[in-house]
């Protein structure tokens, strides 16, 4: 504790204070007896070094922050672990904060207080950060007013912390890369993921019909159940589609134009033998871990494309506008009943656990959502 204090204070006023995204501590000095607006003190999730998120991370508690003029305090209500989240605090994300810093990405709060010249937000509002940015592991943030995005209350809570990441990337792979029309098809592999989930059910909706590959393991039929009751068409796992010509077990789904990889290695592969002529195929993860390999053959004969993406990349200051209003969007799906996925609410005091759960380290669990 007292060498991440120490770590603090030398950082100074302007290389925390000021920064652009995580303003979660200030040198006493910035505290002036006088002021009038001060959030209350906050417990957050640190990291002094890169390493093993277990082994690097503690609780703390961090002093109360003046609130400049156009500063927003927000009380944090819950927030997600993704495995971005956990890519930062290893050190192997390709955008990650300086340490000591704290964990998180995303979530969902309620205004707590507000500076004088704030007046797009009242106290008691819910409000997320748009686009995302680092340090919601903690009880109480402040930032500037042009970083919070007004949402409705009525969402549920977990939904709410989750918006940004998983469901907006499966709607912008939709919608970005090829045209597609009701009536075609989707081919994608991780789909049981929330993005997956999303894409299930963002496909239906727009009447795009989806073939999805999942893993072989313990319970795979009891997932092809549940995807097929969010709207899959057909959902095969990779043993299954170790066939000569997969394209036989169309029926009468159509030749999908768009295939969607998060896994790489032979799960890559088994969505590009899916796409008709010209498709395209966009790698947003790699789980396995493994290359993709294409053929020769399907760069000439079929004309494939391979594309990327990565919604940090995606979102800017810029885009902030339409990113609000797809977030608005995928929220309104949620309160009408057509979008859903699963995750586990877990109390704060009990970060530990939901760590351990989300490295994998106490078997399947659903995402993990803490609850301030």
């Amino acid at each position: 504790m007292a060498s991440l204090r120490l770590a603090l204070r030398s950082l100074g006023a302007s290389r925390l204070y000021n920064r652009p995204f995580v303003r979660w501590c200030i040198p006493s000095s910035k505290v002036r007896a006088f002021s009038t607006k001060l959030s209350p003190p906050s417990k957050a999730v640190v990291y002094e070094q890169h390493g093993p998120p277990d082994q690097v991370t503690k609780v703390i508690d961090l002093p109360p922050v003046e609130l400049g003029a156009n500063d927003v305090c927000v009380k944090m209500l819950a927030a997600p672990i993704n495995p971005s989240d956990i890519n930062r605090i290893e050190g192997v994300y390709p955008v990650r904060p300086q340490v000591p810093a704290i964990g998180g990405y995303e979530g969902v709060g309620e205004v707590h207080a507000l500076g004088s010249a704030v007046n797009s937000l009242s106290v008691g509002d819910w409000v997320i950060p748009s686009p995302p940015s680092f340090g919601t592991w903690q009880t109480y943030i402040v930032k500037e007013e042009s970083i919070w995005h007004k949402i409705n209350k009525n969402v549920p809570m977990e939904y709410a912390a989750t918006v940004t990441v998983n469901p907006l990337t499966a709607l912008l792979m939709l919608e970005d890369f090829v045209k597609l029309n009701s009536g075609e098809s989707i081919v994608q592999n991780g789909a049981t993921s929330i993005v997956g989930q999303c894409i299930i059910q963002l496909a239906k909706i727009q009447g795009i019909r989806s073939i999805n590959i999942i893993r072989d393991r313990a319970g795979s039929e009891e997932a092809k159940e549940k995807l097929k009751r969010l709207g899959a068409d057909e959902v095969y796992t990779e043993s299954q589609l170790e066939v000569k010509n997969v394209k036989s077990l169309l029926g009468d789904l159509p030749e999908p134009l768009l295939g969607l990889n998060c896994v790489g290695g032979n799960a890559a592969s088994l969505v590009l033998k899916f796409l008709r002529q010209g498709g395209t195929m966009v790698t947003y993860g790699g789980m396995s871990k493994k290359p993709i390999t294409v053929s020769t053959s399907s760069f000439i004969f079929k004309d494939l494309s391979l594309r990327g993406f990565w919604l940090q990349k995606w979102m800017s200051s810029e885009k902030a506008k339409d990113c609000r209003e797809m977030i608005d969007y995928i929220l309104s799906l949620v309160q009408s009943g057509k979008l859903k996925y699963e995750m586990e609410l877990v109390p704060f005091n009990d970060f530990s656990v939901a760590l351990g759960r989300a490295l994998g380290k106490l078997g399947s669990h659903p995402k993990q959502v803490i609850k301030f």
